[in-house]
């Protein structure tokens, strides 16, 4: 008889991803994506392994979660040679990775679970994995496994698709993106992905400390906070932030901006174009890694138009930061999501987003969305939410209850859907008789993760 749900009792997950929970692993958002949702899933009762490229320091093999979560540390003989991070050594761990990962894949999880009578669903990450699961997928086909397995490839942004074999990869598995913005990106190019939405852990729901934000609203002693965390890069319209504070100090407003950047040299412009608008730009460092080291970065003379922080940001400071703020500038002109709007969203702040990813942003309901790159939209904007404060506070309200719907147990929901379609097609999943509500699931959808463990977030 068939099994009619995905459930944490006859289902493995494997995901493959270049970046991880390591320090090491760690680049950027994707890092943090298959983090949090490894973890949820291992939370929720699911066996789940994550193959990625780890810490040449630390074990091959690692369980965690009551050991529902097997972390497997790949490439480490080449990662020795290069201890900058992930991406050094790119084009050799790559290669050993495609090599060497769908022979174990196959040998070591998805037999075993087959023999079970286990369902196995593959998860695949950005560009660097698409070799392997094509190879994984041709390793089922001449064991007569294909079918036995479900085999999803996400597509988080752009990067270097002009490496991927779309045809090939469209044969051997099911594309997924992040946003109907990188789905239209993607039809295209002739290619129809499904949508599922990254997520945010649900700890960051929790309330920020009054107190700390009033300590840093009398620290910086001006009318207006604004802050910016993102990479260095034109696509985040840096110019266009900077440009929008001088604006606001014409207009005889004091404002300044916290400006939390990364280490790429566009860095270097954006500030440079501050000072030539007359802004005053002072640089915080922290002397220590604790809430009181960052506080004592940021108090000055209350003279600074921008504020640049060249620390680390955890994200219990960026909450505050969030919170404070009169609004905080996530106005990419190219996002394939934005999570970092979702992050302001749970911290019931005011998120100033592009018009691109942010599926979740409603434009004067839980955010105001940018339609140009020019700043007098942004001085409109604040202008606007000065004039009538309560709108700004209906706003963080909203966006409050907004960013509840996407922390990773609400996105997982929409997932398991999806891959339910896909394992009926396959013949794996009973039909069912009647059209299935939301609820109940045939597992337990509790917060997945306990209050007292640590969740990896963005902190650029």
């Amino acid at each position: 008889m068939k099994r009619g749900s995905i459930t944490a009792n006859n289902t493995v997950f494997l995901l493959l991803s270049f970046e991880g929970p390591d320090h090491y692993s760690l680049a950027g958002g994707l890092g943090v994506r298959v983090t949090n949702l490894s973890q949820t899933l291992s939370y929720l009762g699911f066996p789940t392994h994550l193959i990625f490229v780890g810490d040449p320091r630390l074990k091959g093999e690692e369980l965690s979660n009551g050991g529902k979560l097997i972390l497997h540390r790949w490439c480490q003989w080449i990662s020795q040679y290069y201890p900058s991070g992930v991406y050094q050594g790119e084009n050799e761990k790559l290669y050993d990775f495609n090599e060497s990962v769908p022979w174990f894949v196959m040998e070591h999880i998805i037999k075993p679970a087959v023999a079970q009578d286990k369902l196995v669903i593959i998860l695949g990450e950005e560009w660097h994995t698409t070799e392997a699961m094509c190879r994984i997928s041709d390793l089922l086909r001449s064991n007569s496994l294909r079918d036995k397995v479900v085999m999803f490839w996400n597509a988080n942004n752009t990067f270097s698709f002009h490496r991927i074999d779309w045809g090939r990869l469209t044969y051997s598995t099911t594309i997924t993106t992040v946003s109907r913005y990188m789905k239209h990106i993607m039809w295209g190019m002739g290619l129809n992905p499904l949508v599922i939405p990254n997520g945010i852990p649900k700890s960051l729901l929790s309330e920020v400390n009054e107190k700390l934000v009033t300590r840093l609203k009398k620290s910086l002693g001006v009318d207006l906070i604004l802050s910016k965390v993102a990479r260095w890069d034109p696509d985040k319209r840096w110019n266009m932030a900077v440009e929008a504070i001088a604006r606001l100090k014409t207009r005889g407003v004091r404002t300044v901006l916290i400006a939390r950047g990364g280490v790429e040299p566009h860095g270097e412009e954006v500030i440079y174009n501050a000072r030539s608008l007359g802004l005053k730009v002072r640089e915080a460092s922290s002397r220590e890694d604790t809430l009181e080291g960052y506080f004592e970065a940021i108090e000055g003379d209350g003279t600074a138009d921008v504020l640049n922080l060249k620390f680390h940001c955890p994200q219990q400071f960026l909450s505050i930061i969030y919170h404070t703020s009169d609004a905080v500038l996530a106005n990419s002109g190219h996002e394939p999501f934005g999570i970092v709007g979702l992050e302001v969203m749970a911290a019931k702040g005011i998120t100033f987003t592009g018009s691109t990813g942010e599926d979740y942003a409603i434009p004067f309901y839980n955010s105001i969305v940018l339609e140009t790159s020019d700043p007098k939209e942004i001085e409109f904007h604040m202008m606007y939410l000065e004039e009538y404060p309560e709108e700004k506070e209906r706003m963080r309200q909203a966006a409050g209850q907004t960013a509840m719907q996407f922390t990773w147990e609400e996105v997982i929901k929409n997932l398991i859907r999806k891959l339910e379609y896909q394992t009926r097609t396959q013949g794996l999943l009973a039909t069912p008789r009647r059209i299935p509500t939301l609820e109940p699931y045939p597992f337990e959808f509790r917060e997945a993760v306990p209050r007292h463990e640590t969740v990896l977030t963005r902190s650029m």
